[in-house]
């Protein structure tokens, strides 16, 4: 991907938190989706918002966005696609913690080559590319991006002689998490929303994530580029401990995620 496509999607999802925010600071009421996740006019808006602008900029290349494919509608993705989340961490969205972001994500061949993951509410653009490494920005959602300060490069720690440090969800840490993490020896924890997870790894706040639960694959895969990009790694967790790199495009999951854990360096 080219410095100007990275830029087209860090305007799509600035602008996504925009409209997000509008939202946010008003009233509105959260619906229950079928699987019996939370809905808001934001997760739409902002949905058809970055559909729209990906469509006119990149024609040729198929989308996999949260919204649009919770009623069925998924496309032929190929080797090379988007996948978007639109409101990435509804649930705190709704109790207005503001651990929200917005994901967009461009993977090739099972890899996620560029993601961007944008957290509205606190003013905060994370970015990144595979081989060009990973970045953020103090941005708000109501200011202009070229007045906006510039990028500041991020990459994680490397691995602390004594505890690490892990960041796990506010809203859905197990016992069998807590158990994992005692494992590891991580003693100190950073609890986040969303996709900020995998950021505060990238930025080297913490040293590793997690994820013993359900996911989607708009959820993980900005965050999985912008960490990788920042020198971290995302592999498939299971009974045998640490697998596979965590790839996309899992059409016979039903476009879901196994368990995994992702590393700082």
């Amino acid at each position: 991907m080219m410095d100007h496509d990275l830029n087209n999607l860090i305007a799509l999802a600035h602008a996504a938190g925009r409209v997000i925010m509008k939202i946010y600071e008003g009233d509105f009421e959260a619906r229950e989706k079928e699987d019996g996740s939370a809905l808001t006019d934001a997760d739409e808006a902002a949905e058809a918002l970055i559909l729209n602008g990906l469509a006119d900029a990149y024609p040729d290349v198929a989308v996999l966005a949260e919204e649009a494919a919770s009623r069925g509608e998924i496309p032929d993705l190929g080797t090379r696609f988007f996948l978007v989340d639109p409101l990435d961490g509804t649930r705190e969205f709704v109790n207005r913690t503001g651990e929200f972001t917005v994901n967009i994500a461009l993977v090739e061949d099972g890899i996620p080559v560029a993601g961007v993951v944008y957290a509205p509410a606190m003013s905060r653009l994370f970015a990144g590319a595979r081989g060009r490494g990973a970045w953020v920005r103090d941005v708000a959602p109501d200011a202009s991006l070229d007045g906006a300060p510039a990028p500041r490069p991020i990459e994680t720690r490397a691995r602390p002689d004594g505890a690490l440090t892990a960041v796990a969800s506010r809203s859905h840490r197990s016992a069998e998490t807590e158990t994992l993490l005692s494992d590891l020896g991580a003693t100190d924890f950073r609890p986040a929303g969303s996709s900020l997870k995998f950021c505060l790894v990238a930025t080297g706040e913490a040293d590793v994530y997690p994820r013993l639960g359900r996911t989607m694959e708009w959820d993980t895969a900005a965050g999985q580029a912008v960490l990788e990009a920042a020198g971290g790694r995302v592999h498939e967790f299971g009974a045998d401990g640490e697998g596979v790199p965590l790839r996309y495009g899992k059409e016979e999951r039903g476009y879901d995620n196994p368990h995994f854990i992702a590393w700082g360096a």
